[in-house]
């Protein structure tokens, strides 16, 4: 009898991932310190997925698990882009948590899950794949939440975010079932050439579209998907709210890259007309509700919205013309800005926790007055996240926002350049209220700032980095443009 071995290759990572969580597992169960041990662990699990990724990137395509699985240079950029953020986001956080009493072996535990989530998400080449990690993903974003098992809030915020959570499954999973209903085929490949040689049934397929095009909007959090976005933002501690208004957002564009681009290419006319509509709505109504929020953390997820449409604008405007060298440029606008926003909002959710001390949380607009008096240097930080996300030059958000606006006009689509542009204008009005109330406003109290120094000085570097890449901007966008190559 002969047996064939799979090869695991292509998977390395998720599988070193895999192996770690045991040990942190057992380390939280066993060890004396176990907490500590636990964030040493899960950031030398990021450390270590991350390298083996580094050193396995080609830029031949593999598969792996019957063809289930697929590395390639976008997901392996979207990975390690992603276990950035999730450390980025744990050393933030550590001392939140230990001063709230939540620094658990679970939390680590569930954040190197939601990890794992995340990377079978963006290296998803069969709906089973994609929906297991998206499942593993929310499922433990909705336990993250519910962490703070004392604040009816937390626990509020965490049943609407299951139950809404649940819903969006619920048409992902019947989209993917009518998908799989036309063309008798789970593998998104083998969709896409039972498409291509029109194998399915047009009708059928349409209505599937539809579903899995809700099921990703509720993903991204646009309109009108959005209602979960400012109850689990404000209700969330802090630190939980940072992780889920930065790197799921990198797993979101990886799904949406496998199941439209790589997948439904075919039916592009359709699902550009839905993400326009989609894209618009949510700029629209992201900047207006943001206007009104007093509370910062609600202010940011409105904000995240409005974001977020960008992004798929630059998603709908790649399918124009069919020119490949077009598709490559709009798609990788769409891309630089997903990572740009991750950047920025690694920022701004960081001086909130920087802000935030035992007993008090720095959530609405008033706890940023004076706060030039307190700490200059960190009132810069958050000027310069706020500028960016603003989209005033020269920082990273502005060239996002640019490149974007470049592709939709290509796509000659001026009405919709000149609303975002517009929108954009109202938006800066909340971002640079922020900024007028740390500069020029007195502050409130005058309690001395106090955090670990390596969050100083990472959060520094973040503030640095989104105004210095906003000047040298090439780089990024052309390591997105790169890691594009080989999936389109």
């Amino acid at each position: 009898m002969n047996f064939v071995i799979p090869d695991f290759y292509p998977a390395a990572a998720e599988l070193f991932v895999v192996a770690m969580s045991l040990v942190v597992l057992l380390a939280g169960t066993f060890a004396k310190n176990s907490k500590g041990l636990a964030y040493y662990l899960t950031q030398l699990t990021l450390i270590g997925a991350g390298a083996i990724t580094l050193f396995s990137m080609d830029s031949q395509v593999g598969f792996t698990f019957s063809n289930m699985y697929v590395d390639d240079l976008m997901g392996d950029f979207l990975k390690l882009m992603l276990y950035f953020a999730v450390a980025i986001v744990l050393l933030y956080s550590r001392g939140y948590m230990a001063d709230r009493r939540m620094e658990t072996t679970e939390y680590y535990v569930l954040a190197i899950y939601a990890t794992l989530g995340m990377m079978v998400m963006i290296a998803a080449n069969h709906f089973l794949t994609l929906y297991l990690g998206l499942e593993l993903l929310s499922l433990s974003l909705y336990a993250m939440v519910a962490l703070q098992r004392d604040s009816a809030r937390a626990t509020e915020a965490a049943m609407k975010y299951f139950v809404l959570g649940a819903l969006a499954s619920g048409l992902l999973l019947y989209g993917i079932s009518m998908l799989y209903g036309a063309t008798g085929t789970l593998e998104i490949s083998g969709v896409a050439q039972a498409v291509y040689h029109q194998a399915a049934n047009k009708n059928v397929l349409m209505f599937g579209l539809v579903f899995v095009v809700a099921g990703l909007a509720f993903k991204l959090g646009v309109v009108p998907f959005h209602m979960w976005i400012p109850d689990v933002y404000h209700g969330a501690p802090t630190s939980v709210t940072l992780m889920i208004a930065s790197a799921p957002k990198l797993a979101a564009f990886g799904m949406a890259m496998r199941l439209l681009v790589n997948g439904l290419f075919e039916l592009a006319d359709q699902w550009q007309s839905m993400l326009m509509f989609v894209g618009v709505l949510s700029i629209v109504l992201g900047n207006l509700a943001a206007i009104a929020q007093t509370n910062i953390k609600r202010m940011l997820g409105y904000s995240g919205i409005s974001h977020m449409g960008f992004m798929l604008l630059g998603l709908m405007s790649g399918v124009v013309g069919g020119d490949r060298h077009f598709a490559l440029n709009a798609y990788s606008s769409s891309m630089f800005y997903v990572v740009s926003y991750v950047l920025m909002t690694l920022g701004a959710f960081g001086v909130l926790i920087l802000l935030s001390r035992a007993g008090f949380e720095a959530e609405t607009i008033d706890d940023f007055k004076g706060l030039n008096k307190r700490s200059s240097w960190f009132a810069g930080v958050m000027a310069m996240v706020m500028f960016s996300m603003a989209g005033i030059p020269f920082f990273i958000g502005f060239f996002a926002k640019f490149s974007v606006l470049q592709a939709v006009v290509a796509a000659r689509y001026y009405w919709v350049a000149v609303l975002a542009v517009v929108m954009s204008l109202i938006g800066a009005f909340y971002y640079l209220r922020v900024v007028k109330v740390m500069f020029f406003d007195e502050p409130t109290e005058n309690v001395a700032i106090s955090a670990p120094m390596e969050m100083k000085v990472l959060l520094s570097m973040n503030g640095v980095a989104v105004g210095l890449l906003g000047l040298i901007p090439q780089s990024l966008m052309s390591l997105c443009a790169f890691s594009l190559l080989g999936s389109l």
